[in-house]
């Protein structure tokens, strides 16, 4: 246990050492590594990051990604999950494997003493997982209890149904924790056939830091990696938002009215006017209190104990989203003032005052941004997976810093299409 908390302990700290990105070659395939070498503490982390292997890749069995890592956490065929969490638990070594949007994720991070024997456990999950009746029983036990318990979470409720509006028809637009439909239509076949067509070394961008010299990190990952097929790269689409001005109400027993929102934002990763993105959202409804929708919908109306908004945009979506929740008696005024806000800001743009607190913000929790070593290898995959290269953060901030009010005036007022929102609202009994 002490162990333990002096790992967690180890993980938030660390200084900057040297970062790259490093070739690995495996079965013919040269796997990409982001690698920084940290030797400030005896620590060491690494992920596989399989591309194109999340919820969007569900095709049409919506929770499968979700439901196929939570297996690859149950052990191997060899070592059941109780004893594989045991052997893991008496070296502090902490495993665990997570399906998000676009990836599915096998993250490791232990005392450097421990780091070798860490990944031949990770080693081990790759070649035999533990696809057996009882494995495969528990994991549906529990996928169940989440997806029952979401149905008292109205939270949750209101911002699945942005999604299907949003994106229908779309694989964004589904439940990527699946439903009690779907669930019944996962078996252990399904979820071998998933796992075996997702995990190559053709879609895999590795992630590795700490206390490890390159020569280790290779050696280490040409055996870790030797059991994956090359495979063959896979690409994943890209979808707009829907332009459709939309709302859906649904009634529950809620004491307050959950309003979440969203629009088509017409942005790139790439686009050379992301900065000005990052900005504006930051003005608009992204940095709290002094934003916006905090200002005109807590500070002066009473309406919500908080409003939140922002542009989102990466490889395979962008739009713009927000919430807020307020008294089911008055919803439609909050609803009609987030309306009015939005128009307002497309039509006269940001001020000089607002433009200077978010640059004095963006450019001075920069250092608090790149603190820890697991933020800036973040960070550094980030760069790398979006095509943008390393360094591209510091060369945004360049650019905001830059930025004069006209330019991002005339940026906000060309995306009038965040104007286009669609409602999904859970309340009570007050009118929508």
């Amino acid at each position: 246990m002490i162990k333990k908390v002096f790992l967690a302990v180890l993980l938030t700290q660390g200084v900057l050492m040297s970062k790259n990105v490093i070739n690995v070659e495996v079965n013919g395939v040269a796997v990409p590594v982001i690698f920084e070498e940290d030797k400030s503490l005896p620590i060491a982390s690494m992920q596989l990051v399989f591309l194109a292997a999340g919820s969007m890749e569900d095709n049409g069995t919506d929770g499968l990604a979700r439901f196929s890592a939570a297996m690859l956490n149950e052990g191997t065929a060899k070592i059941k999950a109780a004893d594989f969490a045991e052997e893991l638990e008496n070296r502090a070594i902490s495993f665990g494997v997570s399906a998000g949007k676009e990836t599915l994720v096998f993250e490791l991070s232990s005392l450097k003493e421990e780091f070798a024997f860490g990944a031949k456990m990770v080693k081990a999950v790759l070649e035999k997982p533990n696809f057996s009746k009882e494995a495969f029983k528990k994991v549906n036990m529990q996928t169940l209890g989440e997806i029952l318990s979401k149905e008292s979470d109205f939270d949750y409720i209101a911002s699945l149904k942005l999604k299907e509006l949003m994106y229908a028809k779309t694989p964004l637009g589904s439940a990527s924790l699946g439903t009690k439909e779907s669930l019944q239509k996962i078996n252990t076949t399904i979820v071998e056939k998933f796992v075996k067509s997702r995990l190559d070394l053709s879609n895999l961008i590795v992630i590795v830091g700490g206390d490890i010299s390159a020569d280790e990190v290779k050696t280490i990952l040409k055996d870790t990696l030797s059991s994956l097929p090359k495979g063959v790269k896979r690409e994943l689409g890209f979808y707009d938002a829907a332009a459709t001005k939309d709302y859906s109400v649904q009634f529950k027993k809620s004491e307050q009215a959950y309003i979440y929102f969203g629009a088509p934002f017409y942005m790139k990763l790439d686009d050379k006017d992301a900065h000005k993105a990052k900005v504006a959202s930051f003005i608009l409804g992204e940095s709290g209190f002094g934003s916006r929708l905090m200002e005109e919908i807590r500070v002066k109306k009473g309406l919500a104990y908080s409003a939140y908004s922002r542009f989102n945009f990466d490889k395979t979506t962008s739009s713009f989203s927000g919430y807020l929740q307020t008294k089911t008696q008055t919803l439609r005024e909050a609803r009609e003032l987030v309306e009015k806000i939005i128009k307002d800001f497309t039509d006269k743009g940001a001020t000089k005052a607002e433009l200077e607190q978010a640059k004095k913000f963006l450019l001075g929790s920069e250092p608090l941004r790149v603190e820890t070593l697991s933020q800036r290898l973040s960070r550094s995959f980030g760069e790398y997976y979006s095509g943008l290269g390393l360094g591209y953060s510091k060369e945004q901030l360049k650019k905001i810093e830059n930025l004069s009010l006209e330019e991002l005036n005339e940026f906000i007022k060309n995306h009038k299409e965040i104007n286009e929102l669609i409602f999904s609202i859970v309340t009570n009994d007050a009118p929508a």
